[in-house]
């Protein structure tokens, strides 16, 4: 899309250039601000664009400590990664995780190449698989703002709702660090849309910590991500008592990919799902949902990349 409102473009990483009021957008990959235009963030048009293009930040930096994403790191550069040296032999059974994640997405390669995580994060779309992914692993964003401030929050809290950030104007994330003690915890996911190549509807994703500590992170059900923790593998009763308690109807996503009442349906029973895997020996079977819902998750071998 044309965005013929636009009146500079100005290469920086600085937060101080930041105009506020002036119509500033930060520009990463570009895939949404292209798409929606000159008034993809409230009624005023845009007229700058502050683009991180050059910012030559490393995309991924492994270290026994865990995962730095950076920002400007891409979707493509992402689903590489599970099968690159640089986590060989790290023992990180999360890592499973990341290709089904960037699957959701359900987008072409040139969006693969130009989408980046920050940028996925920032939208705060609900069914923005780069938050489900980073949200469930305990992600930790890093935030710069103006007069080289910079402070650290969680993933999960940085999405507040559909389309709305805990980011003050002019704050940039730099990065997300994905710590080693959540990559190393057995994980299941689960995935629903109602059509073969549609947006999310529902994406839940379950961490087995220690073996057993259960984390579950609910995304595109709901308009921003929610966690429920479990010092142990709760009962069939329990869990659904928390999703009871933690999710409000109010709090369920209303749009063309799903009405409220069909997501909090199948956030119950994929949540249900996930706890009845983890609970299983490990490679045990999976437990399936039946019934005319597309897909009924994304399959193993995708999850191990095979």
């Amino acid at each position: 899309m044309d965005m013929n409102s636009i009146e500079a473009v100005v290469r920086t990483t600085d937060p101080a250039d930041w105009r506020d009021g002036d119509g500033d957008a930060w520009l990463a990959g570009g895939t949404v601000l292209f798409s929606y235009g000159s008034y993809a963030f409230g009624p005023e048009p845009l007229k700058r664009l502050l683009d991180l293009g050059s910012a030559g930040w490393t995309p991924v930096a492994v270290t026994g400590e865990g995962i730095e994403l950076a920002a400007t790191c891409t979707v493509a550069e992402l689903y590489a990664l599970p099968e690159s040296q640089e986590v060989a032999g790290r023992g990180w059974p999360a890592l499973a995780l990341f290709r089904p994640c960037c699957d959701s997405f359900v987008a072409s390669f040139k969006v693969w190449n130009m989408s980046t995580v920050g940028g996925n994060i920032c939208t705060a779309l609900p069914a923005g698989p780069m938050t489900s992914l980073c949200a469930a692993l305990d992600g930790v964003a890093t935030v710069h703002g103006p007069g080289g401030t910079s402070r650290t929050l969680p993933v999960a809290s940085l999405v507040t709702g559909d389309g709305t950030t805990a980011l003050a104007p002019g704050e940039l994330l730099r990065s997300v660090h994905l710590p080693a003690s959540a990559l190393a915890s057995r994980v299941a996911f689960r995935r629903l849309s109602l059509s073969n190549l549609g947006r999310s509807g529902v994406l839940l994703i379950g961490r087995l910590d220690g073996g057993t500590a259960l984390v579950l992170t609910v995304t595109a059900a709901t308009k921003r991500p929610v966690q429920l923790r479990f010092r142990h593998l709760p009962e069939p009763a329990e869990l659904a008592a928390a999703l009871d308690d933690a999710v409000s109807d109010e709090l369920y996503h209303d749009d063309v990919h799903g009405l409220p009442a069909w997501r909090k349906d199948m956030t119950y029973r994929l949540a249900e799902e996930i706890r009845a895997e983890l609970a299983a020996p490990e490679g045990a079977p999976d437990v399936h949902i039946s019934g005319d819902f597309w897909p009924p998750r994304i399959p193993r071998s995708r999850q191990e990349g095979a």
